[in-house]
């Protein structure tokens, strides 16, 4: 084999190694209001999160202490469709609740 064969090779790895970068993760954020009840947002969090009760409550302190909490981590499409989901949810509920995703 040629030097030029190895070299080659070793570009084809190179790009093959930089195409399998994991794809840009992106966190769903529930942000704090004065008017939606907590018990909603328990609701929220295990209808559209998977939570149970207990995880739940605990993502909802965060939102209520710390003004934010995250929900998940997901990629692009599947953290704005929930975050979409949450939105629209809030609103036929009239709750301000407000959930946005955030890159990681």
């Amino acid at each position: 084999m040629s030097h030029f064969d190895e070299t080659s090779d070793n570009l084809l790895l190179d790009k093959a190694t930089q195409k399998a970068k994991p794809p840009k993760r992106y966190k769903v954020v529930l942000l704090n209001d004065d008017f939606t009840p907590m018990d909603f947002v328990v609701e929220v969090l295990m209808r559209f999160f998977a939570m149970d009760e207990a995880k739940a409550m605990q993502v909802m302190l965060a939102v209520h202490q710390q003004g934010k909490g995250i929900c998940g981590v997901y990629s692009r499409d599947v953290a704005e469709t929930k975050a979409y989901q949450v939105n629209q949810f809030s609103r036929q509920n009239q709750h301000p609740l407000m959930c946005q995703i955030e890159a990681e």
